[in-house]
C-alpha cells in the first residue's frame, strides 16, 4: 500500500496547525498599539506655511497660552496626589484640545502593577514618546477607571495606576521623568458615561500639552 496519501495528510495537519497558531497569536496582540498609532495621534498637526507681500504686525502673546505654560511648568516634579481639584480640572479643560490617545492598558486586580498582556502597549508608548517628533514635550499620563467602586477608592487606584506607567516610561524607555505629569480621575470622567461599568472607561489617556521643555530635569 502506498504511503504517500498518509504523507499528504501529515503535512496538510501540520500545515493546518502552523495557520492555526498564527491566527491564536494575531488574535492575542489584536489590542497592541504601535509606535506608530501612538506618535500620529500625539503628534500636533502642523500649521501650513503663508507667505505675504505685505508687512504683518508680529503676533500678540496669547494670556491663555501663556497661563497654560506656567501652569504645565508649575506641575512638573509634582507627586499625583499633591494635585488640589481645581488643577485637576485646569489639567481635564487643556487636554480636550490637546492631541491625545487612550490606552487600554490592563493590570492586575486591585493592583498597580501592568499586566504582562499590556507590557507591549506599553513599551510602544515609550518608543513613541523618545521620538525626535515628541521628545521634550511635556505629557499628561491620566488614569481613569470605570464607575464600580467608591469615588476614594478609584480616584486612589487610577493615581496608583497612573504613576504604574510613569515610572514604567521612566525606568525603561529613558523618559524623563519631570516631562510626565500624571493625574488620576478615578470614576469622574467616564468615557462612556451611559455604560459605567464598560472596560472602555478603564483606561489610561495620554496627552501631549504641545509645551515644550527647555531642558529636561
Amino acid at each position: 500500500m502506498s504511503r504517500h496519501p498518509a504523507k499528504i495528510v501529515f503535512v496538510a495537519a501540520v500545515s493546518l496547525l502552523a495557520i492555526g497558531a498564527a491566527l491564536s497569536l494575531g488574535a492575542a496582540n489584536a489590542e497592541d498599539v504601535t509606535e506608530d498609532q501612538v506618535l500620529k495621534a500625539l503628534t500636533p498637526q502642523k500649521k501650513p506655511l503663508t507667505r505675504s507681500l505685505s508687512m504683518v504686525p508680529p503676533a500678540q502673546s496669547d494670556p491663555a497660552s501663556e497661563a497654560e505654560g506656567k501652569l504645565m511648568q508649575s506641575l512638573r516634579n509634582r507627586s499625583t496626589r499633591s494635585l488640589s481639584m481645581e488643577e485637576r480640572e485646569q489639567i481635564a479643560a487643556i487636554v480636550k484640545s490637546k492631541p491625545n490617545i487612550d490606552l487600554e492598558i490592563n493590570f492586575d486586580y486591585n493592583s498597580d502593577r501592568i499586566s504582562a498582556r499590556s507590557l507591549r502597549s506599553v513599551q510602544a508608548l515609550g518608543r513613541a514618546l523618545a521620538n525626535p517628533e515628541l521628545k521634550g514635550s511635556i505629557f499628561i499620563v491620566a488614569g481613569h477607571t470605570d464607575a464600580a467602586g467608591g469615588e476614594e477608592y478609584n480616584l486612589n487606584l487610577s493615581e496608583r495606576r497612573a504613576d504604574s506607567i510613569k515610572h514604567y516610561l521612566v525606568e525603561k524607555s529613558g523618559i524623563p521623568a519631570a516631562d510626565l505629569i500624571t493625574v488620576g480621575y478615578g470614576k469622574t470622567k467616564l468615557k462612556d458615561p451611559a455604560h459605567p461599568l464598560s472596560e472602555v472607561n478603564r483606561r489610561v489617556q495620554v496627552v501631549n500639552t504641545e509645551n515644550k521643555t527647555t531642558a529636561s530635569k
